[in-house]
């Protein structure tokens, strides 16, 4: 059973709290140095973000990588921006869970949902998304289901698109879900400083 060991790793890291704008947000410091930052909504415990940070080669600190949550668009220079925008037509892959499913949101995506398909590779261990026009072609994979040593299960992904928009769910495993229950209570029992209050305090 190798569940634990995800759970067992974000109880060994050091955490911090705080409580800002109706979401807490918790700071992880793992002992390989990698650091992970997430957001909670107070209310409902729902996952708003996550983001991965590690050293790069230099021993310097790298760029944040969003894993769930709005994209962060690069800060080009006054000139650069003027000269080089992304076109806002492109399309947007962004990740934006619920309580019971991992989600997928590609915004830009105007074609009728039967031109789609999306399917699992199980060996590959990632979704893949078709369009059968050739317009677009994504892979992707989930790194919840990598932690935990889950298989991929193709009966728990399903797709819908409306407003030019293709949403992609994939039901959460049951053993995620225990496990999300399980740290959302040890969550809640770090001191959270509130803004305003100064230092995060830690666990």
């Amino acid at each position: 059973m190798a569940v634990p060991s995800w759970l067992e790793r974000l109880r060994a890291a050091g955490k911090t709290a705080l409580v800002q704008d109706g979401k807490r947000k918790i700071h992880y410091l793992f002992e390989d140095g990698k650091e992970m930052a997430e957001e909670y909504d107070i209310k409902t415990g729902q996952l708003i973000s996550r983001k991965w940070r590690e050293k790069n080669t230099l021993g310097g600190t790298g760029k944040w990588q969003v894993e769930v949550g709005e994209p962060t668009s690069p800060l080009l220079g006054a000139l650069e921006s003027e000269l080089i925008t992304e076109s806002s037509s492109n399309p947007i892959f962004m990740r934006k869970d619920t309580l019971s499913s991992f989600q997928w949101r590609i915004r830009n995506l105007p074609y009728p949902k039967e031109v789609y398909s999306v399917c699992v590779e199980e060996e590959q261990r990632c979704c893949v998304i078709r369009t059968t026009n050739k317009k677009y072609y994504k892979k992707f994979s989930i790194p919840d289901l990598d932690r935990y040593h889950l298989p991929f299960d193709a009966a728990a992904l399903s797709f819908t698109h409306a407003n030019n928009t293709l949403i992609i769910t994939y039901q959460k495993p049951k053993e995620i879900l225990a496990a999300e229950e399980q740290l959302q209570k040890e969550l809640k029992k770090i001191k959270a400083a509130n803004s305003g209050d100064g230092d995060c305090k830690t666990q």
